[in-house]
Formats: C-alpha cells, sequence, structure tokens
C-alpha cells in the first residue's frame, strides 16, 4: 500500500512539474537572464535584440555593431507568444532606446497563416506601445530556410501584412531580410545556414548586418 502511495505521489509531483513547464516554456533561459542581470548590471538604455534562436544563437551580435550599446534577448525557439508572455523579462526591464525583433517563424506550422502570425506581431507591437510609446520598433522580416521551405508562401504573407502595418506606425521600421537571402530565380541561398539547414552560419549574419546597422540609433 504504502508503494503505491509513494508512486502516486510521485506521479502527481511529475504532472505538477509537466505543467509548469508547459505554462512557462523556456523558463530555465528567462531565469538565467534574471541571474545574469543580478550579477552584472545590463548596461543602461541599450539598443535591446529580443526575439528566437537566429538572435540568440548571434553571440557575437555586438562584434558587428561596434559603437552600438547591444543587449541580446533571444531566447530559445521562442514564437510571439512567448515574447509576449515574457514580455517584462525581455523587454520593458531595460527601458532601451530601441527595439529590434526577430520573431514569427517559429510560429509557423501546417494550420498557421501569415495572417495569424501579423496579428500576434500588432499584439507585441501594441504591447510594447502601452507601456513604451516612444521607443523605437524595427521587425526584421522571417528569413527563408532550407528546412522550412514549404512554409514560404505563409512566410511571405506574414512578411507582407506586417510590413503593411508598420507602414502606418510612427517610429517603426521593417527590415526586409528575406529578398537578399534568395538567389535572382527566387530559392534560398543554402550556403547561408549550418548543418541543421535552419539556423544561420556566419555568411548568413554578414548578410544580415548591413541591412540592419542603418536603422540603429547610436548611442
Amino acid at each position: 500500500m504504502k508503494k503505491i502511495r509513494s508512486f502516486l505521489l510521485l506521479t502527481c509531483l511529475l504532472l505538477v512539474v509537466a505543467a509548469q513547464s508547459f505554462a512557462q516554456p523556456f523558463i530555465n533561459e528567462i531565469q538565467k537572464f534574471r541571474k545574469d542581470d543580478s550579477l552584472s548590471a545590463p548596461p543602461t538604455s541599450p539598443i535591446l535584440f529580443v526575439g528566437s534562436s537566429s538572435f540568440r544563437m548571434w553571440k557575437d551580435v555586438k562584434d558587428y555593431f561596434p559603437g552600438y550599446t547591444i543587449i541580446n534577448r533571444g531566447f530559445g525557439g521562442s514564437g510571439i507568444p512567448h515574447v509576449i508572455q515574457y514580455a517584462d523579462d525581455v523587454i520593458f526591464k531595460y527601458n532601451p532606446r530601441q527595439i529590434v525583433i526577430y520573431c514569427g517563424e517559429n510560429d509557423l506550422g501546417a494550420d498557421v497563416k501569415g495572417e495569424y502570425i501579423a496579428n500576434k506581431f500588432k499584439e507585441l507591437f501594441l504591447l510594447i506601445r502601452s507601456k513604451m510609446p516612444g521607443v523605437p520598433i524595427a521587425y526584421i522580416s522571417m528569413k527563408p530556410s532550407p528546412r522550412r521551405e514549404k512554409f514560404l508562401d505563409a512566410m511571405k504573407d506574414g512578411n507582407k501584412r506586417i510590413r503593411k502595418f508598420l507602414k502606418k506606425q510612427k517610429k517603426a521600421t521593417y527590415i526586409d531580410v528575406f529578398s537578399a537571402m534568395c538567389n535572382k530565380d527566387g530559392s534560398i541561398k543554402t550556403d547561408l545556414f549550418l548543418e541543421d539547414n535552419l539556423h544561420m552560419n556566419s555568411k548568413g549574419y554578414k548578410i544580415w548586418q548591413p541591412l540592419i546597422q542603418p536603422h540603429l540609433i547610436k548611442d
């Protein structure tokens, strides 16, 4: 009987942990950000790069933009809803001078269309505006990749909708990296990616750099 009770208790504990993990995806990375900030104060009024793994894996992003104070808060394989969920931790606490966002492609799926991604981005944009009405916001278009080639139409549609939305907003910029990562015939430049055919190598980031820098606000 004791063994059964112990088993049931363990099962319940595991279910609680699993439920917490589901409710708080990427929480370990968020907690690491908190710890890092407690050990070393983040820069004052930085340019904030926030979003998914294309930023998370840009470890040397500061080297690409010398003379700019940048803090990188890309995390996990996050989607736009996750950035919204953790906005207090990855956006607002840093009081950034400018916010650069890369997110959206992880939200793609068989039943997810460009309209959904654009609507979620609008939700994030308006959340930021509600708390930081004057901060400039730049959105980097969803990038093409061989691994997600089947979602290209949804990406293009989502990018188009977001671009149209941002054109009507003040202090808002749309940065197109999609076009530069494709050949003239529309095919994807496959040499820009790691072996997973999803994340970029240094060649990919070197394409991004001159597209992003003209839109950054100097210290």
